[in-house]
């Protein structure tokens, strides 16, 4: 996930230390990144999510689209895990862990698992997207994903993530992140975020990306390929010694070229027998310190909208929309630093 505070910080957010919250204190919040300050916030306005009944009140279509909104549909239960599958710490102790402080820099058995996790949350995530077409609710892609993992030993990491209710992420159309899988239906033209992280072995591997539902306009499949070309071009440029803030730096001149928004409010972050840990990887032009190193693993999950780039948070304090209802797409893989750049981990 990436998340403004914890991905999901997702996909997450920025800090150099992981801060204490409630123990109901949700995934996102431990990656929201506040540009001014040093550290991800760890609650966040009401405000942010009280738009939600002014927005689906006010708006029956999205301007300048057929669209319908997004609304929020039926969660179902929680899906079990058997006890043989090994979970991360968090998921006993139901408090997000936040940003974990000190990068993760593995030895030769650490980046084996780390291969080995990627590799799984990578086949998931190409699984869950041959899943995508009309009529299909997103909670059944969960329910798939879910039990793939499952099935491969592995724990799917957002399960139980400072509350997260379901196994993946399911963002459509004008969703940010961290949409909750549930009883809506995809339709035809709609866009759809899939964001898989497992966790195998005692290691995660987290992964995201953008799939077409059925026929999809043209505007929207530009988005999703600028969004694509992003994460690519800013993978191109990592390597040891090379500084995080270029990876902001690659990611706005490219969306600027299209005249498409960049998000602010969720970043990369590094991840590996944690979840969430430094580097805070900021997806925007910055001025942030630090250097990338050799056999350090990190994400980088960049979100592109087609107008705001404001967010608000729906009631669930878990789904993320553009405030604007425009679309929005993201792309994530897991990095490993080798001495001639990056290796994919979580390339299928």
């Amino acid at each position: 996930m990436a998340a403004a505070q914890p991905r999901m910080l997702s996909s997450l957010v920025a800090s150099t230390h992981f801060l204490h919250s409630p123990p109901s204190q949700p995934l996102h919040h431990i990656f929201r990144y506040n540009t001014g300050r040093k550290h991800v916030y760890m609650q966040l306005s009401r405000t942010f999510s009280g738009l939600t009944n002014l927005l689906f009140n006010r708006r029956n279509d999205l301007p300048n689209t057929k669209r319908k909104p997004l609304r929020p549909g039926k969660i179902s239960p929680r899906r079990p895990v058997p006890d043989h599958v090994l979970m991360p710490p968090y998921v006993k102790s139901k408090k997000p862990p936040g940003i974990a402080s000190g990068a993760e820099v593995h030895d030769e058995e650490g980046i084996e698992c780390m291969r080995a996790s990627g590799r799984l949350a990578a086949q998931v995530l190409q699984y869950a997207g041959t899943l995508v077409k009309p009529g299909i609710k997103t909670d059944e892609i969960d329910e798939a994903v879910h039990q793939m993992i499952i099935d491969n030993g592995a724990y799917p990491s957002p399960l139980g993530y400072g509350g997260f209710p379901k196994s993946v992420c399911t963002s459509v159309n004008e969703c940010i992140c961290h949409g909750i899988p549930d009883s809506r239906a995809l339709e035809d033209g709609d866009i759809i975020n899939i964001d898989v992280t497992v966790y195998l072995n005692g290691y995660h591997g987290d992964t995201s990306a953008t799939f077409f539902c059925g026929e999809v306009e043209e505007e929207a499949r530009n988005l999703v390929r600028v969004t694509k070309e992003c994460l690519d071009k800013a993978i191109s440029i990592c390597a040891p010694g090379v500084e995080f803030k270029k990876i902001g730096k690659t990611i706005h001149d490219h969306a600027d070229k299209y005249r498409y928004g960049v998000v602010r409010q969720f970043v990369g972050h590094g991840v590996g027998r944690v979840f969430h840990a430094d580097p805070v990887v900021l997806h925007f032009r910055n001025n942030d310190k630090g250097r990338m190193v050799l056999n350090q693993t990190f994400t980088i999950e960049p979100m592109l909208t087609m107008g705001s780039v404001n967010a608000v948070m729906w009631d669930d304090d878990w789904t993320v929309v553009t405030e604007d209802g425009s679309l929005s797409a993201q792309f994530e893989h897991t990095l490993l630093i080798t001495e001639n750049g990056a290796e994919i981990l979580t390339q299928a």
